[in-house]
């Protein structure tokens, strides 16, 4: 058996290349937007992706199973559970748990696992060459490593009213009706791991076992004990915030997101072109570090710092619906750049930049702690998660999260000073940019974040 995990460490998502090597067959399970590295794989290791499937409709990033079907020609095989309301609105062969898919010597077994998703889909895998016990479970946003999917995602983000509570009921029924009936050596690779907003706590390993999560997880003795509302009341308790787009993805994996196909390379643009664009809508994405960006920028652009952050960051504060310019080093990292914006579903990319040359700057205002005296007359904006807000805030201060900003726009002041700030500066220069891009114009930082703020020993509430 082939098997491979390929891991986006931006959004800390999980896909997998599973193949049998006896026949040259293979399945691709939750593949993002970037068909090219499957591919690449899938021909180093001497196998032909006959089959694509994913476990979910997924709300944290653009699905690439449609793509990938579309460029290689195999099957796209996909839930047909859930009810009528969590149907795949395109073409492709239904799955419903009980269900085989067989690739030579390697079986996939389909378990239907909501509680995530009412649709969700587990993969339970055998390796016909070694055995007929199961080897492996590819868990999807069912089970993670010391954690759980968050049946609350709905509610936070696709517009559902109180799925938590029934999602939360699936769980507990599919941890007890086919998480623990398997036998304690089945190894557990889930599709996200640490830093997914798609539960509270996840480890920071690749995988775990049936028999690790029975013996150590939280919910573990709850779900043995048939104690089912302790068991929801811990789900539910303390989930994080869940970005805005999120509910833009979920629409968009239902319906069928839009085919890329083959590409050409990101055009390289000169400041005319850049300008032109500018004034007919377009925006700049600039990717420096946070000081250069601060020392000056061209007015209105976004700042989005390449990194570890760059696509959860795009997927907060760009809008689908525009055209942008990247600012880029050179034409290889302008290409691995709108590769990640794939992945939030922005599309738009027109061209890019490696050079200011021509074009006109701007610095951007950071206000340091000691000169933020009074704060009665600014609008202080806290863009942190509720829980650091709750854990301590500047006086007077209005939380709102950095990815729920686009669509809280008109509850924000026109007409009276804003001071954004995060822990530390980096998430308010960015949430600033997009206040100034989108009209706001009198918008500052405060330098340093929160923990300036308290090294001052300025009050907190």
């Amino acid at each position: 058996m082939y098997f491979k995990r390929i891991y986006d460490t931006d959004l800390a998502q999980a896909s997998y290349l599973v193949g049998c090597q006896k026949n040259g067959t293979a399945i691709v399970i939750d593949p993002t937007r970037d068909a090219e590295q499957y591919l690449t794989l899938a021909k180093l290791a001497g196998l032909k992706i006959t089959h694509i499937t994913e476990t979910h409709i997924h709300a944290d990033y653009l699905s690439g199973a449609r793509d990938l079907a579309e460029q290689t020609g195999a099957t796209l095989l996909l839930s047909d559970e859930g009810g009528p309301d969590w149907q795949y609105a395109f073409a492709h062969q239904g799955l419903r748990g009980g269900n085989f898919i067989q690739l030579g010597n390697i079986t996939l077994k389909v378990l239907h696992t909501p509680g995530h998703t009412p649709e969700h889909l587990s993969f339970l895998i055998t390796d016909g060459a070694r055995g007929t016990e199961p080897v492996m479970l590819l868990t999807g946003d069912f089970v993670f490593v010391g954690d759980l999917g968050r049946p609350d995602l709905l509610d936070e983000a696709a517009g559902g009213i109180d799925t938590r509570f029934e999602g939360a009921k699936q769980m507990f029924a599919s941890l007890r009706g086919q998480f623990l009936t398997l036998p304690d050596f089945v190894q557990v690779w889930p599709g996200h791991g640490s830093g997914s907003a798609c539960g509270k706590s996840l480890g920071a390993v690749d995988s775990t076992t049936v028999g690790y999560e029975r013996a150590l997880s939280w919910w573990a003795p709850l779900v043995q004990q048939g104690d089912e509302q302790a068991f929801i009341d811990e789900l539910l308790l303390g989930q994080p915030d869940a970005p805005v787009y999120f509910g833009r993805m979920k629409t968009q994996n239902k319906v069928g997101p839009a085919l890329l196909g083959r590409v050409e390379g990101v055009p390289h643009l000169l400041p005319a072109q850049v300008q032109q664009a500018l004034e007919d809508g377009a925006r700049l994405i600039d990717t420096r570090p946070r000081h250069d960006f601060q020392q000056g920028a061209v007015p209105g652009s976004v700042h989005l710092p390449s990194g570890k952050t760059f696509e959860t960051w795009a997927g907060w504060l760009l809008d689908p619906k525009h055209d942008y310019v990247l600012f880029a080093q050179n034409a290889e990292q302008a290409e691995a750049l709108r590769r990640q914006l794939w992945m939030v579903g922005v599309d738009g990319v027109q061209g890019f930049i490696s050079t200011f040359e021509g074009l006109a700057l701007e610095p951007q205002d950071a206000v340091p702690a000691a000169a933020l005296t009074d704060l009665h007359r600014a609008y202080v904006l806290d863009v942190r998660a509720k829980s650091e807000y709750n854990a301590g805030h500047l006086p007077n201060a209005h939380q709102l999260h950095a990815g729920r900003l686009m669509t809280h726009l008109n509850e924000l002041p026109r007409d009276q000073q804003i001071v954004v700030h995060c822990q530390s500066g980096a998430r308010s220069a960015a949430a600033a940019s997009l206040l100034r891009a989108e009209g706001f114009t009198n918008v500052t930082e405060l330098e340093g974040g929160y923990e300036a703020w308290t090294r001052q020993s300025e009050p907190v509430t």
